[in-house]
């Protein structure tokens, strides 16, 4: 979503400056072009040059450099958004009450594009009479704030204060300010993860998957303007974007539940989830000890939740399911696309390398209930999911 978005980062004289580092190179890596612009005292913490060899542009420090003229109402004016990230207690100040007395600040004065700050620094500085006046001043101005995280300052102290992490930066800029309006509008249910059939209260029966496909389709229907309701069972996963709804599950019975409370509501729903399909008929209320001899356990089929969502749909909703098989996969994959009522399956095989639970990559076949098949080759997940919704926006939206 940062693909050709035109980024002006904002540095200041902190420690936390150290951070913006990483922060360049992810915006350069997921596309965006990316320029500097700093204030004399941030070179105290980070080297011009680490900055421009990063964001492959020239690190503009002062007014004038040699005979030339930094024109700060261009920059001001070139980018889809000026990030001023650390944003020093002083520099907030100056921002607050309109000094211009660096290239920053310049730049911030006739910046026509948004401004977000990310603040950085020690916990009784933060939360001073003062800088919180000074916070919601240049709120008032029509600046957004990205919240402090808690943690070890520089002082030796632990509270508030901490800049936010280069990741969460990234996240909350992209979630705030380059979501699309393909889907906007419409209500999406995403599931995702495996299920954990309880044998014991310490053993069930699940399977591998890690959740990742389902989740990356969360957040791109999220990114392409959806709201995104997001079932997930036991995973490692975490959600990219705070829009998402995420409801976590354990077993079968809770994700139909959960699924079923939120189905009749969404336009589009993407059940991406690796439901168990049996369950121990049984659960022992005490850890199972063990013996000499083996042990048989009974096991009950699950609830098709894919199937029920599929009696329960109504005109104009959009269920796609998923299929992993290991052996005569289209043809599974086409019966079940039939018998549940579906209006597109993604198939997986497990012969393909590269393919399946708890890595990376991903490669399948979208059939449609037309009969039409897109490929999609083997990718990243997140690629996957972005081919996958694109599908799906030209099926239904």
């Amino acid at each position: 979503m940062l693909q050709g978005k035109k980024i002006l980062i904002g540095i200041t004289g902190s420690i936390a400056a150290y951070k913006s580092i990483l922060l360049v190179r992810l915006l350069v890596k997921a596309g965006a072009e990316v320029k500097v612009v700093m204030t004399p005292a941030a070179k105290d913490f980070v080297a011009p040059v680490v900055l421009s060899t990063l964001s492959r542009n020239r690190v503009i420090v002062d007014l004038a450099d040699g005979n030339e003229w930094s024109n700060h109402v261009m920059l001001g004016r070139w980018a889809d958004l000026f990030l001023v990230a650390p944003l020093s207690c002083n520099t907030l100040a100056k921002m607050a009450h309109g000094f211009c007395d660096n290239i920053l600040l310049a730049v911030y004065l006739s910046a026509t594009c948004p401004v977000v700050v990310a603040p950085a620094m020690d916990e009784d500085m933060w939360h001073h009479p003062s800088t919180q006046k000074n916070l919601q001043l240049i709120r008032e101005y029509g600046n957004e704030v990205i919240p402090v995280e808690k943690g070890e300052l520089a002082s030796g102290l632990y509270g508030d204060g901490r800049m936010a992490e280069p990741g969460d930066i990234m996240s909350w800029i992209t979630e705030r300010f380059f979501r699309t309006e393909e889907l906007k509008g419409k209500q999406a249910l995403v599931s995702a993860g495996p299920t954990y059939e309880a044998i014991d209260p310490v053993r069930f029966v699940g399977n591998h998957s890690s959740g990742k496909m389902g989740f990356a389709i969360a957040g791109e229907l999220f990114m392409r303007g959806a709201d995104v309701t997001l079932v997930a069972g036991p995973t490692q996963q975490q959600v990219q974007y705070k829009g998402i709804k995420l409801i976590e599950v354990r077993s079968a019975d809770e994700m139909l539940a959960a699924c079923s409370a939120n189905f009749l509501s969404a336009d589009i729903t993407v059940m991406a989830a690796a439901v168990a399909d049996y369950a121990p008929a049984a659960r022992a209320a005490e850890k199972i000890k063990k013996a000499a001899g083996g042990l048989d356990i009974a096991l009950v089929k699950t609830t098709d939740i894919l199937k029920e969502l599929g009696l329960q749909k109504k005109p104009g909703q959009y269920l796609m399911g998923f299929a992993l098989e290991t052996n005569n996969e289209k043809e599974h994959a086409i019966e079940k696309l039939r018998s549940k009522n579906l209006d597109a399956i993604v198939l997986n095989s497990l012969r393909d390398k590269g393919a399946g639970f708890g890595i990376d990559t991903n490669k399948v076949t979208i059939i449609a209930s037309d009969g039409s098949e897109t490929a999609i080759g083997l990718k990243s997940k997140k690629a996957v999911a972005a081919d996958i919704v694109s599908f799906i926006i030209q099926q239904h939206a």
